[in-house]
């Protein structure tokens, strides 16, 4: 064996395991920004869900308010106008 295969053949165990840690990092990179746009997409949506079910709770609280008017309009015996 050469000196110049011997050199080689070090780059080479030295590289590897070098070029492996770059593409793990590489990975957990691209799974963490993954996340962050989960994260991000989940926030959103949920607050998109709390403003429209606030909404329908208004709307739900308005029938309820029209609900017992009529019936104590019912049970006095009165005529709606």
């Amino acid at each position: 064996m050469s000196a110049t295969d011997k050199e080689n053949e070090d780059d080479e165990h030295v590289l590897g395991p070098i070029q492996q840690d770059w593409g793990n990092r590489e990975y957990i990179e691209v799974v963490s920004i993954s996340i962050k746009k989960i994260t991000d997409f989940l926030n959103s949506f949920d607050l998109s869900c709390r403003s429209k079910l606030a909404g329908l709770n208004e709307k739900l609280t308005i029938l309820e308010r029209k609900i017992d008017y009529l019936e104590a309009c019912v049970t006095k015996g009165e005529t709606l106008t």
